[in-house]
């Protein structure tokens, strides 16, 4: 269901207040920095997933007949199991998608430069502004 021009006008206008706010965190939780995974990278992803899944089922006899340090085997296996999964449903980072996204911020990117850049300097400059407004 689309949105009304009202519910567009909202969310452009939250949006930019975020970009205001915060362009870091903004362009970081923005959709669409991401590729749809290739064939090679979901062949891949099975081909690590399925190593592990036998890394997982070796370390089981190992670990209840031969020895019990042969569940760091099982342990590894289904690690290697998960991000085999993670690789493969998740494509490679756009390079450029986050700097062309954002809304331009010249006047808070001014200010960043010319200032120290310190985490603790920002955040004083930030509850600076909310205290100003």
């Amino acid at each position: 269901m689309p949105l009304s021009d009202h519910e567009q006008r909202m969310l452009d206008q939250i949006e930019s207040a975020l970009y205001a706010e915060d362009p870091k965190f903004a362009s970081s939780v923005r959709g669409g920095n991401l590729r749809a995974p290739s064939a090679r990278r979901r062949l891949q992803g099975a081909v690590l997933f399925l190593v592990g899944l036998g890394l997982l089922v070796a370390g089981v006899p190992f670990y209840a007949n031969v020895n019990h340090a042969f569940l760091i085997v099982s342990v590894i296996g289904f690690v290697i199991m998960f991000g085999g999964v993670v690789f493969a449903i998740t494509g490679p980072r756009v390079a450029g998608a986050r700097e062309g996204n954002a809304p331009e911020q010249g006047s808070a990117r001014q200010k960043r430069a010319k200032g120290n850049n310190s985490f603790s300097s920002r955040m004083e400059e930030r509850f600076r502004r909310r205290f100003e407004e």
